[in-house]
């Protein structure tokens, strides 16, 4: 039986750890767990038999960390192809290829690039072809998981299983909550959602609840045996194999596959399949709505009519034109976020203008926006390769503007839509141009619907655009508009949108023949409507027909926008952002151009400093502390402030003025850790509230690090692990420091720790967030 019809038809039990009985095998810190494939296959295929003998019946390979900066010499295929013959050599019934973190962030947050991630990912899928599915785990970056998604999909036939890692608060460590996961991973082609390592079955029990409840396809969970405790020198999970078992039938009402991840032994193994085997197989919830995301976000079509903002389309724009030709990304931004303040629900990015490289100005420009906007985005292109390159370079399920009932059309762009997913936007328009005729556009929009589901695009994906004409050419162009938007919601059950402004072409006084319309189409069914968030009466139009029709509950929204409305001067324009709120929305280019007319305005330095830079990363630590705002936003902030830094760096010293710094801090990935990313994240937030980082770097010897501290009297090391195989290498580092740095403080942080694993192995503070590093940097240095 194939590997998905089983997975979907009876329960499926994965394995359990692979790090912790590696080291229960005699695995030395420091050695990566994956060379052990070839140098002691004995001990992994006994690893896989043990589990086997258990009840489990998919074996996940040792090939977790297969990478080539880690394996060194090795061969990245030879790793792979030893991995999976052990796990074929034990017996097993299924063999799950591994695939996990690269330990790097991604652009915008990191340095590594999108299609780097994705050549690493394929170089482990295409060695892996042997396995019978691809499991993609441990990820806690929804950019990342992304990319192996794509890789894998684009490199073997494999079922693809990705598995993420949730905090309490059902969110990533990116920021992305669950329904978001969802509907970017399945839109990326992911055959099966599921949840593992960082918490236990009881504190993932929310998260799988709500993964099943927007999950068309199959959920796993693969949970921790509980938070990790330090009990006489060692890591321990404190999860008995029959708690976790009891706490794992739980999970299994929402879940088809159940497995084990760090601390869980073949008895957690056994005794969960004893008590689980027989317990009913959980159906998937059909899902009938639409949905489109971004990175962090969602939004559910026929909840309220889905606004999408239009200006960042350069069709009667000379300075969104002059900003495309001069590539000024800053202006996109800026132009972005001015949108979503107005209340819009997604944004069209559209770039095309004769004379530019249309494709790779799209890439540009969706992921600029992107990495300072959380709303979805509509990729808005007539080419189908800048079409397929803005696609590729966005993190979500995009609107896709657009498809038509021309048959060469359909047949290059439903492709694109099955490969990224995303919402398609369908005009009724074929070979014959625009029907005059409601009767022509609504075949025109059954026949699009029909093609889409030859390639799986289910109709709840397209949402028909009925064309509106201009009035001043054609009297009856709304009329024909509006009724086909009630025949197509009738008769074909699906969503519709209109580029509003159209309506209006060639007559005075737009905006109340838009308003109108738009308010006339609203009522008629219009699932979103394009339009420019700027216009009041546009604005006016549509909240109160939120209030008229029920969509906004005790005229909330209403009384919030309009109440004080009078004192309002209508159509003011936003003022250019200010230094401090240049930071707050990660405007880099922005911030460093205030920074420079600050400095030459006679403002000193240091009043720019302590006056704007560090209330607003006060703010900013502020927002994401209480969850207002999560890591991308935390990081684009950090980045535009070290904009401002430079700008004032260079300009003191071409004047002799030093610098102040706050004090010193080192900062190092554990020995055998090869996952810098908490650290990375540590030292530029660390950066910007000017303390004088020492970045060590990763997979960095005890030795290296108390050096490093001796060397400078150093007061304070911050020490960051990720995988339980080397938080003993954390421990025998801070012992180190504590005989020959007694007067060291030492902060720890990583995946794998919990505030009291981190005093029991002697450390002096646990830091769960970035911004925990700077508030014990603080209270250090004062």
């Amino acid at each position: 039986m194939d590997f998905m019809t089983a997975f979907t038809r009876d329960r499926q039990f994965s394995d359990g750890a692979m790090g912790t009985m590696l080291q229960a095998a005699g695995l030395p810190n420091g050695v990566a767990p994956e060379t052990w494939n070839l140098t002691h296959p004995d001990a992994v295929r006994a690893i896989h038999e043990a589990y086997r003998n258990a009840g489990s019946t998919i074996a996940v390979t040792n090939t977790f960390g297969a990478y080539a900066y880690k394996l060194g010499d090795i061969p990245v295929e030879d790793a792979v192809h030893a991995a999976i013959q052990c796990a074929r050599d034990a017996g097993s019934v299924y063999v799950a290829l591994d695939v996990g973190p690269t330990g790097k962030l991604l652009e915008p947050l990191g340095e590594l690039t999108f299609e780097d991630a994705v050549a690493d990912f394929s170089r482990v899928v295409r060695a892996g072809s042997g396995a019978d599915c691809v499991l993609i785990e441990t990820m806690s970056d929804l950019r990342e998981c992304r990319a192996a998604v794509i890789a894998a999909k684009e490199n073997c036939t494999l079922p693809v299983l990705a598995s993420l890692t949730f905090d309490e608060n059902g969110r990533l460590m990116s920021g992305a909550d669950v329904e978001t996961v969802v509907a970017v991973l399945t839109a990326a082609g992911a055959d099966a959602i599921g949840v593992n390592c960082g918490l236990g079955p009881k504190q993932l029990l929310p998260v799988v609840k709500r993964m099943h409840a927007c999950a068309e396809v199959p959920v796993f969970a693969n949970p921790n045996a509980g938070l990790p405790e330090m009990v006489e020198g060692k890591t321990v999970f404190p999860l008995t194999a029959a708690a976790f078992a009891n706490e794992m039938a739980e999970l299994a009402v929402y879940c088809v596959g159940l497995g084990g991840c760090c601390g869980t032994v073949p008895e957690h193994i056994r005794m969960l399949v004893e008590r689980c085997r027989e317990l009913p197989i959980p159906e998937s919830v059909p899902q009938t709505k639409a949905v489109i995301a971004s990175a962090s976000r969602t939004f559910t079509f026929g909840t309220v009519p889905c606004l999408i903002g239009e200006r960042l389309n350069p069709t009667g724009k000379p300075k969104l034109k002059a900003a495309l030709r001069a590539g000024n990304m800053d202006y996109l931004q800026r132009e972005a976020l001015a949108q979503s303040e107005k209340g819009v629900h997604a944004l069209d990015v559209n770039v095309g203008l004769p004379g530019i490289d249309e494709g790779a100005m799209m890439e540009n420009a969706v992921r600029a926006v992107q990495s300072v906007c959380e709303l979805p985005l509509q990729i808005d292109t007539s080419s189908p390769e800048v079409m397929a390159r803005g696609l590729r370079a966005y993190c979500g399920k995009a609107l896709i503007n657009s498809v038509s009932g021309k048959r060469a059309v359909m047949d290059a762009v439903f492709p694109i839509a099955k490969k990224y997913g995303g919402v398609l936007i369908a005009l009724t328009l074929d070979d014959n141009g625009i029907p005059e005729t409601v009767d022509g556009r609504v075949e025109i929009a059954r026949k699009i619907v029909e093609e889409g589901a030859k390639y799986g695009i289910p109709s709840r994906d397209i949402i028909i655009d009925p064309l509106a004409m201009a009035v001043s050419a054609q009297p009856d162009a709304a009329q024909v508009a509006l009724e086909t938007i009630r025949r197509v919601t009738r008769e074909l059950g699906v969503g519709t949108i209109l580029g509003v402004s159209n309506i209006s072409f060639g007559l005075p006084q737009r905006d109340n023949i838009n308003a109108a319309f738009f308010t006339l189409a609203l009522d008629a069914g219009l699932t979103a409507g394009i339009i420019n968030p700027g216009s009041d009466a546009m604005r006016k139009a549509y909240a109160s027909f939120l209030v008229l029709h029920g969509l906004d509950k005790n005229c909330v929204a209403y009384i919030e926008a309009y109440a004080d409305a009078e004192d309002i001067p209508a159509q003011k324009k936003p003022e250019a952002p200010g230094l401090r709120d240049c930071i707050i929305r990660g405007l880099k280019d922005a911030a460093a151009e205030e920074t420079r007319k600050r400095l030459d305005a006679g403002t000193p330095p240091m009043e720019i400093v302590d006056g704007e830079l560090i209330p607003a990363l006060d703010e900013v630590g502020r927002l994401y502390e209480t969850g207002k705002s999560f890591l991308p936003q935390l990081l684009i902030s950090a980045d535009a402030a070290k904009a401002a830094f430079t700008v004032l760096r260079e300009r003191m010293a071409a004047s002799g003025v030093a610098e102040k710094t706050r004090g010193t801090i080192v900062l190092a990935t554990v020995h055998g850790d090869i996952h810098d990313i908490g650290k990375n994240i540590a030292a530029s937030v660390l950066e910007n509230y000017r303390f004088d980082v020492r970045d060590l770097g990763k997979d960095v010897p005890p030795e290296e690090i108390v050096a490093a501290v001796v060397r400078e009297n150093v007061q304070l090391c911050g020490l960051s692990a990720l995988m339980t195989t080397t938080v003993t290498a954390m421990e025998e580092t801070i012992r180190a420091l504590r005989i020959s740095a007694p007067w060291c403080k030492i902060m720890v942080g990583g995946a794998v720790l919990t505030e009291d694993y981190a005093k029991k192995i002697g450390a002096d503070f646990y830091c769960a967030t970035a911004m925990d590093d700077v508030r014990y940097a603080e209270e250090i240095f004062g």
